[in-house]
Formats: C-alpha cells, sequence, structure tokens
C-alpha cells in the first residue's frame, strides 16, 4: 500500500522550492560497520565534529552514525541502558510490530516525490526511543554523512518520547571532504507524549552543490513539549524544508528556533508550521537569517490556532549584507473556529543598522568589528545546549570580513 502511493507521487512537486531532477535506485556501495567511533577515518571524525557529532562519545547518552545507506555504529552508553534505545529504522520495524502505527503518520508517504523516493529507496536512518520517565541528562547524537559524490541519501528516521520521558538529540548532516554534490531526502517523525519534554537540534553542514529537502512532522500530546533548533551556516545549493508540529494534547508546547546564514548562489526555503489544537496549547517560532553574496532566502512561517485559549508567535528576522543577495519573510496567522486565540507575528528585513556601528566605532572598534558584534548579537535567539565546537563555529562564521 505504501510502495504503491509512493510510486504514484514520483512525479509529484513539493508545494515550495525548487523542483529537483532526482537519481533513481540505491547505491550498491558496501560499508563495513565498526565496533568504535575511534576507527573512524579521521576526515570524517573532523567533518562530523563540525556538525556537533563527538566521536570519543564523551557527555553523549548515546551514538548512531550512517555513512552514506548504511548505518555503520549504533551504541547506547551504559548508565543509559533501560532508558534509551538507538537502532536503524529497519531493525526497529523488525523488532516491534507496534511502530507499523507511526511509520508515515505524520509525514504523508505521497507528499512528494522526495517522501516517494524515500519509501521506495530508501536505506536506514535511526530510530531513536526514550523510554516512559527517563531522565536523559546528556545529550544523544546522530551523523548521517555522505561520502560519495552525486549520490542520493534517503533516510527516515523516527524518534519516540514516551511518557514522562526527557531527552536531547543533536543530529549532524554533512560529507566528507572530497565530496562536493549530491542529495541528500530526509523524513523525520516525532512523537512527544503525555509529559515528555524533548528538545531536538539539527545541524546542517553541506557542500556548495548539494541539494537538501527535509519531509518533518512532529505530534505532541497532553503537558508535552517540543523544542526544535535549526542551525544553518554553510553554502549549499538548495534546500527546502517545512516542518509541521501538531500541538494535540492540552497544554502541549512547541518552539521552533532557526539560525540561516545564505552566501554563495545557496537557494534556501525554510519554515515552520505550528497547528494549536488542544486547549492551552503554546507555540513559538524564532528565525534568523543572513544573506551574503547572491544567496536567496526564503522564511516562511504559519501559526494555525483551532483552540480559544491557544497562544503563539511568530517571529521573522533577515540582514542583509550584500547587494545581491535577497531575503524574503513570509508569516502567516490563520484562526479556524477559535475566536479568542491569541497570535502575534513580527517580520523584518534590512541592512546592519548604520547608527549602531557609527556608535560601535566610537566605542573604538574598527568597522568590521562592529558590524561583526552586530551580526552575532542578531542571530542569538537563546539556543541553549550546543557543544562548545558549534558555538566557537558559529561565532567564526559570523564574524564579518569585508574583504571575502
Amino acid at each position: 500500500m505504501l510502495a504503491e502511493k509512493a510510486r504514484k507521487a514520483l512525479a509529484k512537486k513539493a508545494a515550495y522550492g525548487s523542483d529537483l531532477l532526482l537519481p533513481h535506485g540505491v547505491s550498491t556501495v558496501e560499508e563495513r560497520s565498526i565496533d568504535s567511533l575511534e576507527n573512524l577515518d579521521k576526515r570524517l571524525k573532523e567533518a562530523s565534529l563540525l556538525s556537533g557529532f563527538n566521536s570519543d562519545e564523551s557527555g553523549r547518552a548515546g551514538s548512531y552514525f550512517q555513512k552514506n545507506n548504511a548505518v555503520i555504529y549504533q551504541k547506547v552508553q551504559e548508565a543509559y541502558r533501560g532508558q534509551v534505545e538507538i537502532m536503524s529504522i529497519e531493525e526497529a520495524l523488525a523488532k516491534y510490530s507496534w511502530l507499523k502505527e507511526y511509520y508515515w503518520r505524520n509525514v504523508p508517504v505521497d507528499m512528494d516525490k522526495y517522501t516517494a523516493q524515500v519509501e521506495l529507496w530508501g536505506r536506514g536512518g535511526y530510530f531513536i526511543r526514550i523510554l516512559p520517565g527517563a531522565r536523559v541528562k546528556q545529550p544523544i547524537q546522530s551523523c548521517l554523512l555522505m561520502d560519495e559524490a552525486g549520490e542520493c541519501q534517503r533516510v527516515h528516521n523516527i524518534i519516540l518520547a514516551e511518557e514522562g520521558s526527557q531527552a536531547q538529540v543533536i543530529t549532524g548532516c554533512t560529507t566528507s571532504p572530497s565530496v562536493k554534490e549530491g542529495y541528500h531526502l530526509g523524513v523525520s517523525e516525532f512523537y512527544v507524549k503525555k509529559g515528555a519534554h524533548l528538545t531536538f537540534t539539527m545541524v546542517h553542514n553541506w557542500a556548495d552543490d548539494f541539494h537538501v529537502r527535509p519531509r518533518t512532522g512532529i505530534m505532541v500530546e497532553e503537558d508535552g513539549t517540543f523544542i526544535n533548533n535549526y542551525i544553518l551556516l554553510k553554502p549549499l545549493r538548495s534546500i527546502q524544508s517545512y516542518p509541521r508540529a501538531v500541538l494535540q494534547g492540552a497544554r502541549s508546547r512547541a518552539r521552533f528556533n532557526t539560525i540561516v546564514y545564505g552566501r554563495h548562489e545557496s537557494e534556501i526555503d525554510l519554515g515552520s508550521l505550528i497547528e494549536l489544537n488542544g486547549r492551552g496549547t503554546r507555540g513559538e517560532a524564532i528565525s534568523r537569517s543572513l544573506g551574503r553574496e547572491r544567496a536567496k532566502v526564503m522564511m516562511r512561517g504559519r501559526l494555525k490556532a483551532r483552540s480559544n485559549d491557544a497562544q503563539a508567535h511568530l517571529e521573522c528576522r533577515g540582514m542583509l549584507l550584500s547587494e545581491e543577495a535577497e531575503i524574503n519573510a513570509v508569516p502567516e496567522l490563520w484562526v479556524e473556529g477559535a475566536p479568542q486565540a491569541n497570535l502575534t507575528h513580527e517580520a523584518a528585513v534590512g541592512p546592519v543598522n548604520e547608527e549602531a556601528v557609527e556608535y560601535l566605532m566610537s566605542r573604538g572598534l574598527s568597522r568590521d568589528e562592529a558590524v561583526s558584534a552586530i551580526i552575532q548579537g542578531f542571530m542569538q535567539v537563546g539556543i541553549q545546549g550546543l557543544p562548545d565546537v558549534l558555538n566557537n563555529m558559529l561565532a567564526d562564521i559570523l564574524s564579518f570580513d569585508s574583504g571575502s
């Protein structure tokens, strides 16, 4: 049934973003599993580190590593066994018959050609389950890495935060230094059960000629909380993503934090949709984007309320750093049968504030130092718990150099 729906959608264009001519089938290159992340090639360690993945696993509750279309490593640390499960999606579907109730539930298999390809030719993707009542104090990490030029990685991920659990997941998507072009299609489904708290941080660190099409759906039950952090700092050819969070349970909450730095010829089309269905639901979507060189950035956001006491805020802010860059902000507020709902938004796109630059220069900073300070302050959206390497990389990349 799923395969039949997928085949019928193979030519279906996405609602947003540029259309892609995708390769069919899957690479036959085999990858060997490893028994320790220390056995990773040095270049892969370095690439994964820049996407937030710690190969020595210090300060991590568990790890998942996929190279191309093969899962080469998965492990839960001893201290968290019985609290966390990590395995490939194929292994999880074989182990748990009930998982089929969640598989393709939050993301339609026939949404577009990208979801269709994941169903028909997908390999791997992680299943992460935080067991009921577990308080996982250290982050769970995963890395999806491409080491074959021109190939397409297609993964299906499911994260299940059981009732009363609490966890943080950091996922990095990246390429080895020698790979400059390719495709990544990723379907991710999140299920946050009653009273659970899940923080998910995604770091995209692709190459200049990569095309990326994530498809994401989130369901949050009563008193559950979902926080999504998305970071894109490196150039790529194109990306289009529009995750949908459904706050179904009473007093459920969701927050999206998005940091984007568009450079070179990147075509970036990102957004989020929060549906506030349950009583007392709360939502927030905060995005910051920089546009430089000839990058094109589209920031979309939609809040949809169906409960009278729902409250949510949407904020899209963009800063242009060159004359040829483009940034567009498209905020939307929808209310359906809930006249007492309270939805608000702010949207702004503009250049660096010259008055602020001049003030900082009067305090002894050079122009580049002043602009860099303003940019770094602008890009702060309150993401907590990032590894030091990511915080340092964020600061380095956002350091403005008028000569570059």
